[in-house]
């Protein structure tokens, strides 16, 4: 472990400002997916170390929530200071866990950093409103306050940025937060709190519990304490975790799975759509919630688009992500090869065309060839479940109905792409693809300023931008009457 910081590279949980581990000392191994190597464990927790990180979060509120938002905001502004100072060592720890390039976890700590800035600017511009009396006796005022106690749970695939997405504007507007992140992937989340303590963030402000997803799930969602909880992963879990919350009517924010359609028109720049495809599809081995799912290339254009397509392809390098110049990595663990092998095998099967890929690669391992499928169809399963691998389905349409036919086709709401020139066709088609973020000529839609997150069975809320404040704080609606 060739960290500049070695205190970064924690292997307890976090609760109350202290490092503490598992009752009778249980831990969860945790191995580097590029070549399953032990990296260390964490705590094997339950229900009793999360009552205790959530009685430490309560115990911090009142103190952290009657700080002024300037007051919030310079303590996250140090802790961006400090994140930035040691980008270099949060991105090995990434590659470590989560196998992805060591360029492209840069680019998820520089990602992570937006949402700690932007919301430390936001922290001091929390508005209410002065509404029209109707009596002349009264005065009428709508306030936003923090809720309160809040659980976030992250998932494996952005180690960084998730925890920043939730755990900013959480704190930003007054709320105490106990995380539970991926067990496959703590200790990018164990770095940042380590970082956050040294930033001044009060002690039981920011808890850090590892270990059993199921007992931990259960207690975050069953307290009547914790009166938010944010959530990001599949859609299984978060419907779980929405008839959990049921109990006690707690607020929600759920960011679930996606099957985004990526399409291309005729009159598009189809060198640029073949860019944003490889950056949409292949970022992170395939493995993200907005990545291209389904491709649909209008039959005119489908021979040249996918030749260009199978040529970039061809280009990439595979391989550990420590080593220069590596384009991809490994999956994160044998069920999602399997899924994948298993998604491709149903594909060729049922008629589909490997274009180029299409098997494990030859470093073995958790390493899949990139792939390109062509001859999607409808009776294809990858047609219709999340991938979640380094594979491009190609289909082919005719009419522009037809092509938003084929991408509304889903339960799945939370991203969608397309490449056109048209400005008439932009604004018909953005306005008819059923998700809840759009990239127009584009593959790269993410950042801290846009509001985050789906409709139908993707989720509800956002995260990032001036709306993901509001989902950390409730609305207090004041009637102020007598002698005014």
């Amino acid at each position: 472990m060739q960290l500049q910081d070695q205190s970064l590279w924690r292997q307890q949980a976090y609760i109350g400002g202290e490092w503490c581990d598992a009752a009778g000392g249980a831990v969860i191994a945790v191995n580097n997916p590029a070549d399953n190597s032990p990296l260390g464990s964490v705590p094997d927790m339950g229900e009793a170390e999360t009552r205790r990180a959530i009685a430490a979060a309560d115990a911090a509120l009142p103190a952290w929530r009657r700080k002024t938002g300037k007051e919030r905001g310079a303590i996250l502004r140090r802790w961006h200071e400090l994140i930035l100072q040691n980008i270099d060592d949060l991105a090995l720890i990434m590659t470590l866990e989560n196998g992805k390039p060591l360029a492209e976890a840069r680019g998820e700590v520089h990602y992570a950093l937006s949402f700690v800035e932007w919301f430390a600017e936001e922290a001091k511009r929390i508005y209410g409103d002065v509404l029209p009396n109707t009596r002349s006796d009264q005065r009428l005022m709508a306030i936003r306050q923090p809720i309160g106690v809040c659980a976030a749970i992250t998932a494996w695939n952005f180690p960084c940025a998730l925890v920043t997405r939730k755990v900013s504007p959480a704190l930003a507007a007054g709320c105490t937060v106990v995380l539970k992140p991926a067990e496959l992937t703590p200790y990018s989340a164990l770095a940042l709190a380590e970082l956050g303590r040294r930033a001044g963030i009060p002690d039981g402000v920011f808890n850090i519990v590892t270990g059993n997803p199921v007992a931990i799930g259960r207690e975050l969602s069953g307290s009547s304490i914790v009166r938010k909880l944010t959530f990001t992963g599949s859609t299984a879990t978060g419907r779980l975790l929405m008839e959990q919350c049921a109990s006690n009517i707690k607020k929600l924010s759920l960011e679930l799975g996606g099957n985004a359609p990526f399409i291309v028109f005729d009159d598009a720049d189809i060198d640029q759509a073949v860019d944003g495809l490889m950056f949409s599809k292949f970022r992170n081995a395939g493995q993200t919630c907005v990545c291209a799912n389904r491709v649909f290339v209008q039959e005119n254009i489908a021979a040249e688009f996918s030749a260009r397509l199978q040529r970039k392809v061809n280009a990439l390098r595979v391989g550990n992500g420590l080593q220069d110049g590596v384009e991809q990595g490994p999956l994160i663990n044998a069920a999602a090869i399997d899924k994948v092998q298993r998604l491709v095998a149903d594909a060729i099967d049922k008629g589909a065309q490997v274009l180029t890929g299409g098997a494990l690669h030859a470093l073995g391992g958790l390493f899949y060839q990139p792939t390109v499928l062509s001859g999607i169809t409808p009776a294809m399963t990858i047609a219709h479940e999340e991938i979640f691998g380094p594979v491009v389905a190609l289909s082919t349409f005719t009419t522009e109905q037809q092509a938003l036919d084929m991408a509304n086709d889903s339960a799945a709401g939370l991203a969608a792409y397309f490449y056109a020139g048209n400005i008439d066709r932009v604004w018909r088609v953005m306005e008819q693809l059923e998700y809840g973020m759009v990239g127009v000529n584009t593959g790269m839609i993410s950042n801290e300023v846009g509001p985050f997150g789906g409709i139908k069975e993707s989720g509800v809320g956002r995260e990032g931008s001036r709306y993901g404040m509001e989902e950390f704080m409730e609305l207090k609606y004041v009637c102020m009457a007598g002698k005014l």
